[in-house]
């Protein structure tokens, strides 16, 4: 049996940073010490000076697979995440057709099995009239059912205060939200028209503004009190909402909250350099909002970071802004804007392993995953901070080949990231197969 040794690792986990050695074997970590001996078999990899990470677990992607696979595919999705450090995603079910039975959810888990390179669970998404769907999904086998509530395309808009009540009521599983409000996105847009014919990108955080927001997360976080639910509210953008989620540990949260990399990083600011590049729902707000955000992570408000990777082709955000897609890919770059965040004071590496690793583990019950333990599986992530990575249009992975970072000169780099034991990426180039990829399991 083939072994790894790491040696001479900055190790970030639970709270602290530690110089240890960790040997690798058979899927898992087998050790952790202050100083392990090669024995024959050993690859050694010298990590002197690096962090080791376990690695990201993106608790929001959409891969676009099946139906829309222009814009990307679990494929090259995955193979971009595995490059940015992530070992680990849960991928939405806004695909065609959409994700809404257990069949289809299925036939996802299939295409994983086949093309993923990093580990994966996918959501099953609520109807108006899919409950019986909902009622079947396994806690140990599915990450939850993902609720868009007043924003969002196809039979995907749950928007029925019954049909709401139903899901909160009965589902099995944690119940992920997108939060925005039509009706008041509606109001927004009738009152702006009055005195513009045609809208901007710079009207996007208008249309859809805290108000918006603030209207649909207090009304997911009613109810799910009123049910006792387990609730996750995804891509909070607004210190307005911040309000609704309680400081401190995640450990027994039946409410919590998440911020993604992007609304950490860009503001209103940057609309009119980037445009449609960073149009996304909800909306990248003001400073002041990214900067409470930001607050929010370090106090336990907000319990984890994600991405919300959401790819379309560059010419697809060539058109007006009203007719632009919204998303933006992510992936390879998320861990990467977390560094630089550290290095500007806003948070500290141990903060960034707990946001990314250990909170998305504890939130799902993801076992064995999200810790650097012994008998855990080996899903790391080996981060030089003294090497820097310039964006480039050749060292773009996503499907969609463009980036809003391009150009961009991160502080860190990604080294290495292993996969259940498997080197999946090294040295700038991917070297992983699908084998080296499992489906999530859950405790429950």
């Amino acid at each position: 049996m083939s072994t790894t040794l790491i040696k001479n690792a900055r190790i970030v986990n639970e709270d602290c940073i530690e110089a240890m050695d960790v040997r690798i074997a058979d899927q898992r970590i087998q050790r952790i010490a202050s100083k392990i001996s090669a024995t024959e078999g050993d690859r050694v990899i010298d990590a002197k000076g690096c962090y080791l990470l376990p690695g990201m677990i993106d608790d929001q992607v959409h891969f676009r697979e099946p139906g829309l696979t222009h814009k990307g595919t679990i494929a090259s999705e995955s193979k971009a995440a595995v490059a940015g450090g992530i070992t680990s995603y849960m991928e939405m079910p806004n695909v065609n057709p959409a994700t809404t039975t257990i069949d289809a959810l299925e036939r996802k888990f299939a295409i994983a099995e086949e093309s993923s390179l990093a580990n994966y669970s996918f959501y099953l998404g609520a109807t108006e009239d899919n409950l019986a769907e909902i009622k079947l999904l396994d806690p140990s086998k599915h990450c939850g059912v993902k609720v868009f509530m007043g924003a969002s395309t196809g039979d995907l808009l749950v928007e029925d205060p019954a049909a709401l009540d139903a899901i909160f009521r009965d589902s099995p599983v944690l119940i992920v939200r997108h939060c925005e409000s039509g009706a008041v996105i509606s109001e927004n847009t009738a009152r702006l028209s009055e005195s513009k014919s045609t809208f901007t990108i710079e009207d996007h955080p208008i249309l859809r503004d805290d108000e918006a927001c603030y209207a649909s997360s207090s009304f997911a976080v009613g109810l799910a009190k009123k049910h006792n639910s387990q609730l996750h509210v995804l891509h909070i953008t607004t210190a307005k909402e911040l309000a609704l989620f309680e400081a401190g540990p995640i450990e027994n949260k039946r409410i919590t909250a998440e911020a993604c990399v992007h609304h950490l990083w860009f503001s209103d600011k940057d609309y009119g350099e980037l445009g449609n590049q960073i149009k996304c729902n909800p909306a990248i707000k003001s400073e002041s909002d990214r900067t409470m955000l930001l607050k929010a992570l370090t106090t336990n408000q907000i319990d984890i970071i994600a991405t919300d990777h959401a790819p379309h082709t560059w010419q697809e955000k060539q058109v007006p802004f009203e007719q632009a897609p919204a998303g933006l890919p992510l992936v390879q770059h998320a861990l990467l804007s977390l560094f630089d965040q550290v290095k500007n004071g806003q948070m500290t590496l141990p903060q960034i392993v707990e946001k990314t690793a250990h909170n998305p583990a504890i939130r799902y019950r993801i076992q064995d995953r999200g810790f650097i333990r012994e008998g855990y599986y080996a899903d790391l992530v080996l981060v030089d901070p003294t090497a820097s990575t310039l964006v480039s249009e050749e060292n773009t992975l996503y499907h969609c080949q463009w980036t809003p970072f391009l150009n961009h000169e991160f502080s860190a780099q990604i080294k290495n990231t292993w996969v259940n034991g498997n080197l999946v990426y090294e040295n700038e180039r991917v070297c992983g197969t699908p084998s080296s990829a499992m489906r999530l399991s859950f405790s429950h």
